[in-house]
């Protein structure tokens, strides 16, 4: 396929880059098969220990040198990266479609989420403030500066197999860190062609080798940066039991961890909401990419007065939906990931009707022409209890739970009645409940919206959640802090030294 070729990808890859260099490894070898057709994309050869070690003594050494670099000048480096993006936009963003999954237009939009950052990070490499403090003490003065942390561990998910790499590394490198990256073995070409594409970038400028490594392989290659005591952040994305496995290990050596996981999302609709956009945002929230995103909508929460008339609209819109080909524009639902996110889907639909669900849209696996792969399922709707056990857990795939609620307390309440706290919604035209909504009793999620969808975050505000969703934050805001170390400064421009509280040590 043609976008291979433009992003050099090959039949046969190295897993490990320094950004300069690809390292000889003997790891695990990787096969990338498409979830679209089942197809063997191509094979990347893992990380072996050597080549762990040898790859984090290069960023070491790089962090010593990038570090010094004027932060607006890394932050022209990462423009640059954006501009590459640009250029690459198109194979990149079939890329991700061909090898995740996701449809053709949700690929292209991930790599614009990629520009995007750049041009985030762009604007912050001359914003890294501190504050400046007055002192009790006469002929003193107090401020506060941020200093890079160093070496950034990142491990992405699947499901964004670009994005989140480019969310922390961005940040990480404008900051002065260097980053080291596991991709998911899931999707190893989708970080080849992320290195590719920067290598371009790094050696006009002269940039160290070792600001950007790659260490692709199965799960050793996390535990390798959980427990390695020259990785001060461990920023890790997947399911809520790799973040507790990943948390431990990170706090056990008192490093840091950005945690961003596990989703179970809902959308509160009011009986005072625009059902025009409520249907909009739950069906998207949904299907889109085949309801495996961390942000995808798995609840819905409706107003027992308009619950039927909802439901009827529903029904009939999952019945205009498309399934196919993601590289196809005309479809709107792409292949689950893979054969066991198959099965886990089947399972959740015997469980939830094992607990007394009652699907008004049936699921199932599709077969025949065009579904050879044997990942494409049939997105479906239940009316379930919030109570249910399937419910209150995250199943990856297009499952909706549907149910009624009588008082917007009671809606507040089924909303937060779950373990995870990543994103919420509420479609109302009512001004007090959408804020009680966001008020201090309301969501208890880390992102709240009011008449939009659960998913579809932007750059420009602070990603993540709260409870098992790990309370970690990416992206916008003030993120960038996070990949930084904060000291406090106090300077003496006298000639005397008084002491703090007017503690008297006279001599």
């Amino acid at each position: 396929m043609e976008f291979l070729s433009a992003l050099k990808i090959q039949s046969n890859n190295s897993g490990v880059s320094t950004g300069a260099k690809w390292i000889k490894a003997t790891g695990e070898k990787i096969h990338s098969y498409s979830p679209v057709d089942g197809k063997l994309i191509g094979s990347v050869t893992g990380a072996d220990k050597k080549a762990y070690q040898a790859a984090i003594q290069t960023a070491e050494k790089a962090f010593k040198e990038w570090r010094l670099w004027p932060a607006p000048k890394r932050g022209e480096i990462v423009r640059q990266i954006g501009d590459e993006l640009r250029k690459n936009k198109n194979p990149l963003g079939k890329l991700v479609s061909y090898e995740m999954g996701k449809s053709l237009q949700e690929g292209l939009g991930e790599v614009q989420e990629m520009i995007d950052i750049c041009d985030f990070a762009v604007g912050l490499s001359r914003q890294l403030h501190g504050l400046t403090m007055h002192s009790e003490r006469p002929g003193h003065r107090m401020y506060e500066q941020y200093h890079p942390l160093g070496i950034v561990g990142i491990i992405s998910a699947f499901n964004f197999p670009v994005a989140v790499w480019s969310w922390n590394s961005m940040l990480a490198w404008v900051c002065g860190d260097v980053s080291i990256w596991k991709p998911s073995e899931k999707t190893p070409l989708c970080g080849i062609a992320c290195q590719k594409i920067i290598e371009t970038v790094f050696k006009k400028n002269n940039v160290p080798e070792g600001v950007s490594c790659l260490i692709s392989g199965g799960r050793e290659v996390g535990e390798w940066m959980s427990n390695d005591p020259k990785v001060p952040l461990v920023s890790a994305t997947g399911s809520t039991r790799m973040g507790k496995a990943v948390a431990a290990t990170v706090a056990q050596r008192l490093g840091r961890s950005l945690l961003e996981l596990g989703g179970n999302n809902a959308i509160i609709i009011s009986k005072e909401a625009d059902l025009n956009i409520a249907l909009i945002a739950a069906t998207f929230g949904a299907v889109g990419t085949a309801g495996q995103r961390c942000t995808t909508t798995r609840r819905l929460i409706i107003h027992e007065k308009i619950y039927n008339k909802f439901k009827e609209k529903l029904v009939h819109a999952y019945k205009q939906l498309k399934i196919g080909n993601p590289l196809n524009e005309k479809n709107h639902v792409g292949p689950l990931i893979d054969k066991d996110a198959v099965k886990a889907y089947l399972h959740s639909i015997e469980r939830c009707k094992a607990e007394g669900g009652k699907f008004i849209v049936e699921g199932g696996v599709l077969k025949g022409k065009g579904y050879e792969s044997g990942c494409y399922v049939k997105p479906c709707v239940a009316e379930a209890k919030n109570s249910y056990a399937i419910v209150q857990h995250e199943t990856f795939a297009p499952i909706l739970y549907i149910m009624k609620y009588k008082t917007m307390q009671e809606a507040i309440d089924l909303q937060n009645g779950v373990p995870q706290g990543l994103s919420s919604s509420i479609v109302t035209n009512n001004l007090k409940e959408a804020e009680l909504f966001l008020s201090q009793s309301g969501s208890d999620c880390g992102i709240a919206n009011v008449n939009i969808g659960t998913s579809g975050a932007e750059i420009g505000g602070a990603f993540g959640g709260e409870k098992e969703t790990g309370g970690g934050r990416e992206s916008g805001s003030d993120a960038w802090k996070v990949y930084m170390r904060r000291q406090t400064n106090t300077i003496n421009y006298t000639d005397k030294l008084p002491l703090a509280q007017g503690i008297r040590f006279d001599l």
